[in-house]
């Protein structure tokens, strides 16, 4: 094998590598803003049910007094 074909075989598989790299990037910040998204709805559910709770809570002792 001459050094030509040599250098052309480690190019292609620098490409190859980088190719794969840039899209594991892209994926693994997929998911991080998949995440981020989950964990804000989350927030958001809790949220509402803490202030339904609040609000049966002011409800109630109203109700009390």
């Amino acid at each position: 094998m001459n050094t030509t074909s040599f250098k052309g075989r480690h190019d292609m598989n620098t490409m190859h590598e980088d190719l794969a790299r840039a899209q594991m990037t892209a994926r693994l910040g997929e998911a991080q803003q998949l995440r981020r998204g989950h964990q804000l709805a989350l927030a958001r559910r809790m949220s509402r049910k803490a202030e339904q709770a609040a609000q049966q809570a002011r409800l109630a002792l109203a109700r009390a007094i």
